[in-house]
């Protein structure tokens, strides 16, 4: 199979080419966790290339010069960080498309070199097909230059690179229209005397939709000749088809021209004739989601969506228990349609941290009003519930909660601490909520040794702004990819139905994998109520058991797909399982699971 050449180096053969736009506004912490664990799969894994745009934010490499920052950086409304590239002191911000390719090689003489002088050719080339023409390099300095063979070189595009075991990290900046003032607070670079300039400076005023169709483009065509090439976007559209030349190469993506293009004009009113909201439906239709056919709320479900309702002695026997202590459990408050036959089987999901969301998900139906003062006496009660329920295995989720500067956390480590105080032969697994992606608070929930860290993307990459537009698909890959760093066994999960395409699914499925998560949930999503999105289309059983299938063989050791599977549902046998694949012996075996998302998993 044919290679592509980089320098002195070649990229690993074989290998597919999976091309992410993550969209604007990407904090820096999260792209780096995310980058480190695409990294850490190793220079078997596949190669990546992430595109996005970070919200303001000053870098710093290892070698780079303090004094180079030449203001207090909250002054200008940005953080500095020290980061494990090489380079000096960087900015990053709206308007800068950044670059991460994450790239497997073969070992030579002078390959991180030609890393660098193979990723400033992909911007150049770039820049030449957006109409810059006199871009290039400028001798003894790295980066792309415009103009830099004249008397006044200026630089348009820094590079901050990592080649490490025969993979690499980081890539490049490229000034697209960011705000220039931003670059006199640093020395850029650690480079003095030299200017620093735009496409929008340089009379090239190409959108970033433009520059990030470019990019790939050309990425497809440098690092994707032989092999499969497969793109997602974060940003709410459905991206055509990535031209690759070679007629062994295959892309995942078909294209689409029957779907609302994204920016399209969203409907009026306040609600559709069935009393849909239309702000709902205008998010989906914003995300090439044509909702025209879309089920009805009272429309009759397959037989395969038909749960039974068991009131036994051991499912009234929870109640009583649950209402006693005044405890709140997401089976209930997410109308999860297992919860008959877990109660029975004397299992809950408990709910900290109140029951009202800060969050507005379309899919979630926890309440979203004025969430109250935490309860300090909560951990003790769950505690004793699961005591006197006598669970081996106890399951812990949570309402999202911005208001709070740890996002809840502390109500999960008191949690935990409470139970195996109490409880100490109980295994708990905890549904977590991203806590804003600050990592000192998720630390926090680590630090506790939960058996399984579970935490929810809920849906592909297109539909993240539709379905959970206070998330980011990024971050949740964050939030995974420090647990598995962690030493923590990741779970995951995702709902069907609500306008996702297959390859989509298996687009998310790659990404979970990458990242290192053990188990992966897959269940139809139920339309709470009429106020909440819409059920676009039902996923047979043979569709959830072609994409368990395919999900397993990419190297997930567990997914579990069905039409009534939830997160934690037969939650026991799942860390059981976990446990068994930690050890080396065997796979991961795990059952279905509460209601994708709920409970502020988002």
């Amino acid at each position: 199979m044919a290679t592509a050449t980089i320098g002195h180096f070649q990229l690993a053969p074989g290998r597919t080419l999976r091309l992410r736009w993550l969209g604007a506004r990407v904090a820096y912490r999260d792209a780096h966790a995310l980058q480190r664990a695409l990294w850490a799969a190793g220079a078997g894994a596949d190669d990546w290339l992430l595109l996005l745009e970070h919200p303001h934010v000053y870098t710093a490499g290892i070698r780079a010069h303090a004094e180079h920052m030449l203001v207090d950086p909250a002054s200008v409304g940005a953080e500095l960080l020290w980061v494990d590239r090489g380079g000096d002191i960087t900015y990053h911000g709206p308007g800068q498309l950044v670059g991460y390719p994450v790239l497997s090689v073969q070992a030579g003489t002078g390959a991180a070199p030609a890393y660098v002088h193979e990723v400033e050719q992909l911007v150049i080339d770039s820049l030449a097909r957006l109409g810059l023409t006199n871009a290039g390099r400028l001798e003894g300095f790295p980066g792309v230059w415009v103009d830099p063979s004249g008397p006044d070189p200026r630089k348009i595009c820094a590079i901050g690179a990592r080649h490490s075991r025969r993979r690499t990290m980081h890539g490049f900046a490229l000034n697209v229209s960011p705000d220039m003032t931003m670059f006199g607070h640093i020395v850029p670079c650690g480079i003095e005397g030299k200017k620093v300039t735009s496409m929008a400076a340089e009379g090239c005023p190409a959108s970033m939709a433009d520059v990030v169709e470019t990019v790939f483009a050309l990425a497809a065509q440098r690092w994707g000749r032989g092999r499969v090439v497969e793109r997602q976007d974060a940003t709410g559209h459905r991206p055509a088809p990535v031209p690759v030349p070679g007629p062994s190469v295959t892309s995942s993506l078909v294209a689409r021209t029957d779907l609302v293009q994204p920016g399209g004009p969203a409907p009026r009113m306040e609600v559709d004739g069935t009393g849909t909201p239309v702000r709902l439906l205008g998010r989906l239709a914003q995300a090439g989601v044509p909702t025209a056919g879309a089920l009805a709320l009272g429309a009759r479900k397959p037989e395969w969506l038909r749960a039974n309702a068991h009131m036994g002695p051991e499912y009234r026997s929870l109640h009583k228990t649950v209402r006693s202590l005044g405890l709140a459990t997401v089976c209930e408050e997410a109308g999860c349609p297992n919860i008959f036959e877990c109660w029975a089987d004397g299992t809950a999901t408990f709910m900290i941290n109140g029951d009202r969301c800060t969050r507005a998900c379309g899919f979630c139906q926890v309440d979203t009003s004025k969430p109250l003062p935490l309860d300090p006496d909560e951990p003790r009660r769950v505690a004793e519930a699961v005591s006197n329920l006598g669970l081996a295995h106890a399951v812990i989720t949570c309402v999202a909660r911005d208001d709070l500067e740890d996002g809840g956390a502390s109500g999960f480590a008191a949690t935990i601490d409470a139970i195996r105080q109490r409880c100490p032969g109980t295994a708990v697994e905890v549904l977590i909520s991203d806590c804003k992606g600050d990592p000192v608070s998720l630390e926090r929930i680590f630090e506790r040794r939960p058996d399984v860290l579970n935490h929810n993307v809920e849906t592909v990459p297109r539909l993240q702004r539709a379905v959970r537009p206070s998330a980011s698909y990024t971050r949740s890959l964050a939030v995974l990819a420090r647990a598995v760093a962690a030493g923590l066994t990741a779970k995951s999960g995702l709902m069907l139905g609500l306008g996702e395409e297959e390859d989509e699914v298996l687009g998310a499925l790659s990404d979970l994998h990458a990242i290192g998560v053990s188990i992966v949930t897959i269940g139809q999503y139920l339309r709470p109520t009429v106020n909440h999105l819409p059920v676009v289309r039902w996923w047979a059983p043979a569709d959830f058991s072609r994409i368990a299938a395919a999900g397993e063989a990419l190297g997930i050791p567990r997914v579990v797909a069905s039409p009534l599977t939830r997160s934690s549902y037969h939650a026991r046998q799942a860390v059981a399982g976990a446990r068994h694949e930690a050890g080396g012996a065997g796979p991961v075996t795990v059952g279905a699971g509460q209601a994708p998302g709920s409970g502020g998993a988002a």
